[in-house]
C-alpha cells in the first residue's frame, strides 16, 4: 500500500466522474434553477449534470452515460430539453433550468399523476428524463399523437418498462390536468406511501414527500389487496426525484476513488514506483493493490467456484480487471489522468470462444480447471437415441448467441464508511445479504462487522447480483478512515460487468407420425468467461428447461460453462433459458412445417399439462398453466395469419410474418435451499411495520409483497409501513432473482401475515373468524355483534417498537437431481407464450416489429398492472436480444455504439394474463420476471422465418445477417 495523510484538502459534495479541463480557474457562473436564482463557482467547462447533482445536490437529474446516449439527465433549458451532461456551466449562465424537483413546486403535476397512475415508472431512473422530455412535449402540444410522443421521447433510454405504459402516461396527462388539479387544489399522495429506503444509520422510514395527489380510489379495502392495481408505494419519489440511487448520497467528507484497469484480454503486470507518482499528483491519498487486502482476495455468487479477485494479482484474465485503486480528494481525482499510472503490462495469449479455448494445448485460464471447463449439468430420460432413430421425423439445427449487455442505465455506485468497527456499505444491489458475505471474506472482517444498506437500483436484471464496487470502497474506507465513493463511468460498467452467456448450441429434435414429440438431444456450450459468476446455475438450469413446456418422454441435455478471457459472464434475466430456448422452439417450427400441422396447434398438441412428467422426472399434478397461454392466443394467432397472407400477396419487397414461441421457468434455485424470512408486526401507535428484504430494483416487491401480507393478515394496505432491506435491520429474504421474490418471499409473507393475525386474535381470545382493524392506537377486534378495543399504547413494546410481531422463512420444496438428472429441482413452474408480428424489407433485411401478444400465466395476478408491465419490459430486453443487442469487446462499450431498443423500436404490446393458480405460490402466485423474456426472440425470428423463409442462425438477427441469410437461399445465377 501507498498512503498519503488523510485531510489533504476539504472536498465538495458528491462526484460524478472524471471530467476533462478540472484544473481550470474557476468562474462565478449565475443562472435560475426551479424558480429560484443560483450562483456557482466552478470551472467553466464543467458538465451542467455535475452541477446540479454535485454544487445544488438536485440529484433527480441522472447520469447515465456522461455522453448524452441515455437522457438520463435531461432537463429544461429556457424551456428546451437539453442533456445536461452536454452543456457546460458557462452555457448555463442566465438561463432558467428546471429539473425534475421542479415539476412538482408542492404538487405533482398532471403528468407525474400520470406516470403513477400508469405505472411508467418502474426502477425509476430514467424517470426524471423521461418527465422533463415529456413536460417540453405537453408544454407545447398538450394532445399529442402517439407518433409525436414517440419523437419527443426518442432521445431518452429505459430498460424496465417497454416504454409502452411511458406513452400511454403522456398522451393520457391531460385527464389528470382536468381530474385531480381543478381550482388549484393539491390531492393527496397514495395512502400508506412510504419510502422504501432506510434513512440514515437508524433505518427508519422517511416520512411522505410534500407532493401530492389523490389515489385513495385505487387504495384496496382491506382483505382486497391482491389482485387490485394499487399505485405503487414506493412510486411517488420515482417521479418527484426524491429516490436516492448509488451515487445519489455521497458524503461530503468522502474520498473519490478510481480504478485501475487491464486493457488486455490476458496479461502479466507489475507496478513501479507508486510512492513517486503520487507525490506528483497532490490531493491523492492513497494507492491500494492486492497486497492490501487484507482478507482472502476472491469472491464468487457460489461458493465453490468463488475464484474471482477483488484486485488482480500478477495476471489479469480479461480486459477491464480492476488491478489497483486510486483515492484522493474530489477535486484531485476529477482532474486526473491515469494515463501516466506506474503499471507495466506485457500481453499474453488470449482465447474468446469456447471453441478455441477447448482446443488441444490451450493453457487453462485457471490451473485447476483443465480444458478450461468450468462445469457441465446434465438430464436425460428414456433412450432418446433410439428415439430420434424411429422418429417419423426428425430435425436438427445450431444457434449461436452473442454477449448480451445488461445496461442498465445507473451504473454501478456507492459509497463506504466505517460506523466504530462496523463497515458500512451504501450502494446499488440485488442482493444485499451476498455482498455482505463476500465484502467480509475479501476485507478479512467478522460477518457481523459489515452492514450493507442498499439504495435504489436502477435496474440490475442479474447483473448486480455479483459484487463489484463493494469491497473496493470497502478496502479504501478501513485503509484510511475516510468514507470513500464511488460511480462508475458508462465505458468502465460496460467492460467490468457480467454479461448474458453467449451460446452454441445444436439440437435434434423427433416426432411420430401423429406429430407427437418422442424425442430431443441436445448440447450447449456457453462462454462464461475469465471467472465462474453464475455460469455453474446456467450450466445446471439449461438443461432442466432445453425441452421447453412440452412432453419429451426420452430427452437428452447436456450445458457446459467453457472459461475464455471474455468478460464474465453472469445473470441476465432467464440463466440461460432465453438462450436454449431459442433453439428449440426454431426447431419446433421446422418440426412443424415437415407434419404439415400449424404451429400453434403442434405446440398444443405436445404442451405440458396437468399430471404431466418433466424431463426431469417431476410430476406435475396441478397449475401447469402452458396450454391456457396458447389457447388465449389463438384467436390472435389466426387473425394474424390472415393478416399476413392478405399483405404479403398485395407487396413484393416487404413481406409480413408471424411467429409463435412458449417458455416455461423454474421460480428459485435450482434443487438448491432458497428461502427468505419476512418479519412483520404492529407499532404502538398502530401502523404495521413490514420488515422486508427483497430488494425491488424496479419489479414492484416492495408493493407486491406488502399486498400479499395485507391480505394474510386482514388488514388495509394503507397501514403499513417498510423497512426495507438493511442486514443490520431486517431479516435475509435472499437475492433478487430467478423470479423468486413474489413467490419464495411472498409465501413467507403470507405465512408471517397469518401467524401475526393469530397472535393478534389468541391475544383477545377470539375466533379465528373475527375481523380486525387499527384505528388509531386501537386495535378494533369485531366478533359476531361484539367489538372490543385493544389500547395498543398500553401494552409492551419490544426493542423494534412492536407490540405484536411475527417471524416465519420459507423455502420451497424441492430435490436434489441424481446424476442423470432426474428429481424434482422446482417447486412452481411459471409459463407463458407469445406471438410476434413484424414485417421484413427483403432488399435492406430490416425489421418493423408490427404487434406482440403475450399471455402468462402468473397463478394469481396479485398485482395486475405490475405484471403486465413486467411483460412489457421483458419483451423489450427480448426484442434487443433478437435483433440489435451484440457486446463486442473493444467496439461496443458505450450506449451509442451497443444498441438497447429505444422508444420506438418497441410495437404495441397486447398482455393477457392467465391465472392458473399454483397451491404451493401465495394465494396461488407464481413468478413472472424471467419468463416474460424467453418467448420473444424465438418468437421473432421464427416470424422472420415465416416472412423470409430462412432462419438467421447467428443472434442477434442484425439486417445484415437476415440479408446474408435471404441471398444464400436465393438460386445461384
Amino acid at each position: 500500500m501507498s498512503q498519503a495523510q488523510p485531510g489533504m484538502t476539504k472536498t465538495q459534495p458528491g462526484m460524478s466522474g472524471a471530467q476533462p479541463g478540472m484544473g481550470m480557474e474557476r468562474a462565478d457562473i449565475a443562472f435560475e434553477v426551479n424558480g429560484a436564482a443560483v450562483s456557482v463557482c466552478v470551472p467553466p467547462v464543467r458538465r451542467l449534470s455535475s452541477v446540479l447533482r454535485d454544487e445544488l445536490r438536485l440529484t433527480g437529474t441522472k447520469v447515465g452515460c456522461d455522453a448524452g446516449d441515455c437522457g438520463a439527465c435531461t432537463v429544461l433549458v429556457d424551456g428546451e430539453p437539453v442533456c445536461a451532461c452536454l452543456m457546460s456551466a458557462a452555457s448555463a449562465a442566465g438561463t432558467v433550468v428546471t429539473t425534475v424537483e421542479g415539476l412538482a413546486n408542492g404538487r405533482l403535476s398532471a403528468l407525474q399523476a400520470s406516470f403513477l397512475d400508469h405505472g411508467a415508472a418502474q426502477c425509476g431512473i430514467c424517470t426524471p428524463g423521461l418527465l422533463i422530455a415529456a413536460t417540453a412535449l405537453l408544454d407545447s402540444n398538450p394532445n399529442p399523437t402517439e407518433a409525436e410522443t414517440l419523437d419527443a421521447l426518442g432521445g431518452v433510454l429505459c430498460r424496465c418498462t417497454g416504454y409502452r405504459k411511458i406513452i400511454a402516461a403522456v398522451m393520457d396527462a391531460g385527464r389528470f390536468a382536468s381530474e385531480f388539479l381543478t381550482d388549484g387544489a393539491a390531492p393527496h399522495p397514495p395512502a400508506g406511501t412510504f419510502s422504501p429506503y432506510n434513512d440514515g444509520e437508524k433505518g427508519q422510514v422517511s416520512a411522505p414527500a410534500t407532493p401530492s395527489l389523490d389515489f385513495d380510489r385505487r387504495m384496496p379495502i382491506s382483505g382486497h389487496a391482491v389482485g387490485s392495481s394499487p399505485i405503487r408505494l414506493d412510486g411517488l419519489p420515482k417521479v418527484t426525484g426524491g429516490e436516492k440511487f448509488g451515487g445519489d448520497s455521497f458524503p461530503a467528507e468522502a474520498l473519490a476513488v478510481l480504478v485501475v484497469r487491464s486493457p488486455h484480454h490476458h496479461a502479466r503486470f507489475a507496478f513501479g514506483d507508486l510512492d513517486a507518482w503520487m507525490k506528483v499528483h497532490p490531493g491523492i491519498v492513497g494507492v491500494f493493490t492486492a497486497a492490501d487486502i487484507p482478507g482472502r482476495n476472491c469472491f464468487g455468487v457460489i461458493a465453490p467456484f468463488a475464484d474471482q479477485p477483488a484486485l488482480a494479482e500478477d495476471f489479469s484474465r480479461f480486459r477491464g480487471e480492476a488491478v489497483a485503486l486510486v483515492a484522493g480528494e474530489r477535486e484531485a481525482i476529477l482532474d486526473l489522468d491515469l494515463a501516466d499510472f506506474p503499471a507495466r503490462w506485457t500481453e499474453l495469449p488470449h482465447v474468446l470462444q469456447p471453441g478455441k479455448a477447448q482446443a488441444s494445448g490451450v493453457q487453462p485460464i485457471h490451473e485447476n480447471r483443465p480444458a478450461n471447463l468450468l462445469t457441465s449439468g446434465f438430464v436425460e430420460r428414456g433412450d432418446p437415441d433410439a428415439a430420434l432413430a424411429g422418429a417419423a421425423f426428425t430435425v436438427s439445427g445450431a444457434i449461436d448467441t452473442s454477449y448480451v449487455e445488461h445496461a442498465y442505465i445507473e451504473p454501478e455506485a456507492g459509497y463506504a464508511y466505517m460506523d466504530g468497527d462496523t463497515l458500512v456499505v451504501v450502494a446499488c444491489t440485488q442482493a444485499p445479504y451476498m455482498d455482505r458475505d463476500d465484502v467480509a471474506k475479501v476485507l478479512g472482517l467478522a460477518v457481523d462487522k459489515v452492514r450493507i444498506v442498499p439504495t435504489a437500483t436502477g435496474g440490475g436484471f442479474g447483473s448486480k447480483l455479483d459484487v463489484s464496487l463493494q469491497p473496493l470502497i470497502g478496502l479504501v474506507a478501513m485503509k484510511t478512515g475516510r468514507p470513500a465513493a464511488l460511480a462508475y463511468t458508462r465505458h468502465e460498467s460496460m467492460i467490468s460487468t457480467t454479461k448474458r452467456h453467449p451460446a452454441e448450441m445444436k439440437a435434434t429434435i423427433g416426432a411420430d407420425a401423429d406429430g407427437r414429440v418422442t424425442g430431443m438431444v441436445f448440447a450447449g456450450d456457453f462462454n462464461t468467461g475469465a471467472y465462474a459468476s453464475w455460469g455453474p446455475t446456467v450450466a445446471n438450469r439449461v438443461p432442466v428447461h432445453a425441452s421447453g413446456p412440452y412432453a419429451t418422454p426420452n430427452y437428452r441435455a447436456e450445458g457446459r460453462a467453457i472459461h475464455t478471457n471474455g468478460p464474465i459472464s453472469g445473470a441476465f434475466r432467464g440463466f440461460g433459458v432465453p438462450q436454449a430456448t431459442i433453439m428449440q422452439e426454431t426447431l419446433y417450427d421446422e418440426l412443424a412445417a415437415k407434419l404439415g400441422l400449424d404451429r400453434l396447434d403442434f405446440r398444443m398438441k405436445n404442451c405440458l399439462r396437468n399430471r404431466s412428467e418433466t424431463v426431469t422426472g417431476q410430476r406435475l399434478e396441478s397449475g401447469v398453466g402452458i396450454a391456457d397461454c396458447l389457447e388465449a392466443l389463438r384467436p390472435h394467432w389466426m387473425r394474424a395469419l390472415v393478416d399476413a397472407d392478405a399483405f404479403n400477396s398485395a407487396n413484393d419487397s416487404r413481406k409480413r410474418g408471424v411467429g409463435v414461441a412458449s417458455c416455461w421457468y423454474g421460480c428459485g434455485n435450482t434443487s438448491l435451499p432458497n428461502p427468505s424470512t419476512i418479519r412483520v408486526g404492529i407499532s404502538a401507535e398502530g401502523d404495521v411495520v413490514l420488515h422486508q428484504g427483497a430488494v425491488d430494483i424496479g419489479q414492484g416487491s416492495n408493493t407486491v409483497i406488502a399486498q400479499i401480507c395485507a391480505d394474510a393478515v386482514g388488514l388495509p394496505l394503507e397501514k403499513f409501513r417498510l423497512k426495507s432491506a438493511d442486514t443490520a435491520i431486517t431479516p435475509d429474504a435472499g437475492k433478487t432473482s430467478a423470479s423468486r421474490q413474489t413467490f419464495v418471499t411472498g409465501k413467507a409473507a403470507e405465512k408471517a401475515g397469518r401467524a401475526l393475525r393469530e397472535t393478534m386474535l389468541r391475544f383477545a381470545n377470539v375466533s379465528e373468524k373475527a375481523a380486525i382493524a387499527l384505528d388509531g392506537a386501537s386495535l378494533v377486534i369485531h366478533e359476531g355483534e361484539a367489538t372490543r378495543h385493544i389500547d395498543l399504547s398500553t401494552l409492551k413494546a419490544d426493542a423494534d417498537g412492536l407490540v405484536f410481531r411475527a417471524e416465519e422463512s420459507y423455502d420451497p420444496p424441492t430435490l436434489p437431481l441424481d446424476a442423470r438428472g432426474q428429481g424434482k429441482p422446482y417447486a412452481v413452474y411459471g409459463y407463458g407464450a407469445q406471438i410476434a408480428e413484424l414485417e421484413v424489407d427483403l432488399k435492406l433485411g430490416t425489421v418493423k416489429l408490427i404487434k406482440i401478444t403475450a399471455a402468462h400465466d402468473v397463478g394469481r395476478a396479485i398485482n395486475p398492472l405490475l405484471a403486465e408491465g413486467q411483460i412489457e419490459g421483458g419483451i423489450a430486453q427480448g426484442i434487443g436480444m433478437a435483433l440489435m443487442e451484440e457486446y463486442i469487446p473493444g467496439r461496443t462499450e458505450n450506449l451509442h455504439d451497443y444498441l438497447i431498443p429505444t422508444i420506438g423500436d418497441v410495437p404495441p404490446i397486447e398482455t393477457i394474463l392467465i391465472e392458473v393458480p399454483d397451491p404451493e405460490g401465495p394465494f396461488g402466485a407464481k413468478g413472472l420476471g424471467e419468463h416474460v423474456l424467453i418467448p420473444t426472440a424465438p418468437a421473432i425470428l421464427n416470424a422472420i422465418r415465416h416472412a423470409t423463409g430462412v432462419l438467421v442462425s447467428k443472434i442477434p438477427a442484425t439486417p445484415s445477417r437476415i440479408r446474408a441469410a435471404i441471398r444464400d437461399k436465393e438460386p445461384r445465377r
